[in-house]
């Protein structure tokens, strides 16, 4: 059988890049890396622009950012100020190090797919364990994604609704999300490029920074020590008092959680080769430029939407942000505004996220033919009918994915790029790269290990505190 064009790329490349003097090398990946699909055994089109460095920043950003901001003021009131800060920073530098390291192998392999990596690094294994990780992490966060859209959405349009109309179809949970996939997830993870969805994520991006505006505005609004009837009371009231003074540093039992919740911060490497792939004039200065930039957009929205949440409330910050609104500031329309927003910009992720997936799925399962349109409709159908059973019908999806997760979501940050680079990587061992890649692999396996036994310990309480609950009433009884 003849050999994928992917195939050949990757063979050509990765010789090339072995048997060249290193300038060759970087000019022919570059050269390979422009023309380079999107779906790896798509055969070679008509070149088009690529997308803009905007629209692959504001793609980037989409990936990073989700409803994990909502728990980010939670973290920093069991943490401090300076405690949150400075995880947040690490983090942020870990993860744009860890992306630099994987445009490095592109660059020296002249490959431009994450699977593609594992395959050069260890074979045929690393390929379907990168791609699995992928497929796997993916399909666990976009059905966590529309769980929190069906199981909020309705929430949050009654809210707008001056009666009663339970029993609507429109307040109907499974029926909102089936008219959301196909109306808005399912045509826009059809579309053929992931850069076609900068836009949406351009919209997603000013939803987050409604929502952080949002969050500093009423943090003059609310009063501090707070009451649930401060509106009758109160016109406003200074947050200067001795209970609400921020802590700079704090250390709880619940500390410990931060960890693996900043961990996956910034969480977008299964989509960012995807991106460099359709980038305009795609080098890896201008990529890690696109990185950089929406690594620190993301950042300061982090920080000031957790910051001015937790001034708001300080110790009474809910594990979710909005919540806390929805108590102190009820029938707020700005509140209730911003709610929907934050869950139409969850909503937006699905399709970004979606692309990699596929394209894993396909890597996996059709390597060796061409790209067809009948197969590229049929793998994103099944992907979104997965993922939409799962949200509908298992309703603890964020626990059943939550060790699966923080499993794959290590290794595709932290353990796989430094891994790769230690393999592949022709630099002497005690190089600051190669050490900074040991470094990552170090630190991916402590986090992996830290966040897996944090989650069974839950695990493990929650059962142990039902199983205390139903013998105390059957005593009762």
């Amino acid at each position: 059988m003849e050999a994928p064009w992917a195939s050949i790329n990757a063979e050509r490349g990765w010789y090339v890049s072995a048997q060249r003097p290193e300038e060759e090398a970087v000019a022919a990946a570059a050269e390979e890396g422009e023309s380079s699909p999107l779906l790896s055994n798509e055969l070679p089109r008509q070149r088009s622009p690529g997308a803009s460095f905007g629209i692959s920043v504001f793609n980037v950003m989409n990936a990073i950012m989700g409803s994990g901001i909502l728990g980010l003021a939670y973290v920093m009131a069991n943490t401090g100020i300076l405690g949150f800060s400075f995880l947040l920073l690490l983090v942020a530098f870990l993860a744009s190090y860890s992306v630099h390291l994987l445009l490095a192998l592109c660059t020296q392999t002249a490959v431009t797919s994450y699977e593609d990596l594992g395959l050069f690094a260890f074979g045929l294994p690393g390929k379907v364990v990168v791609a699995g990780s992928i497929i796997i992490q993916n399909i666990g966060a976009m059905s966590s994604y529309l769980l929190v859209v069906k199981t909020e959405l309705p929430v949050a349009i009654s809210e707008f609704l001056p009666g009663d109309y339970s029993g609507s179809w429109y307040l109907d949970e499974q029926t909102l999300l089936i008219i959301i996939c196909v109306g808005i997830v399912f045509p826009l993870a059809l579309l053929p490029k992931i850069g076609f969805l900068g836009y949406t994520s351009s919209l997603s991006f000013f939803f987050m920074v409604f929502f952080a505006v949002v969050v500093i505005i009423k943090k003059w609004t609310i009063p501090c020590p707070l009451t649930l009837n401060y509106m009758e009371e109160f016109s406003q009231i200074s947050n200067a008092t001795d209970d609400c003074k921020p802590k700079l540093f704090h250390f709880s039992k619940e500390s410990v959680y931060a960890i693996p919740t900043m961990a996956f911060s910034f969480l977008c490497h299964t989509s960012i080769l995807p991106i460099y792939c359709e980038l305009q004039s795609p080098t890896k200065k201008r990529m890690q430029n696109v990185t950089n930039t929406a690594i620190a957009l993301s950042f300061f929205i982090y920080f000031t939407s957790a910051l001015f949440g937790y001034l708001t409330f300080y110790d009474r910050v809910e594990s979710e942000l909005l919540e806390g609104y929805s108590k102190y500031l009820p029938h707020d329309t700005v509140v209730m505004t911003v709610k929907l927003c934050i869950l139409f910009a969850v909503l937006l992720t699905v399709p970004l996220i979606h692309f990699p997936a596929r394209k894993a799925l396909m890597m996996i399962l059709f390597s060796n033919f061409p790209f067809s349109w009948i197969r590229h409709f049929l793998i994103t159908v099944a992907l979104n009918v997965i993922i939409v059973l799962l949200a509908i019908y298992v309703p603890d999806i964020r626990n059943v994915f939550g060790v699966i997760g923080a499993s794959t979501s290590t290794c595709l940050i932290f353990v796989f790029p430094g891994l790769f680079y230690l393999k592949l990587s022709r630099e002497d061992f005690l190089s600051w790269k190669k050490l900074g890649a040991l470094v990552l692999l170090i630190s991916g396996i402590l986090v992996g290990n830290f966040s897996l036994a944090l989650i069974i310990f839950d695990w493990i309480k929650n059962e142990r505190n039902d199983f205390l609950f139903l013998m105390k009433n059957n005593l009762l009884l």
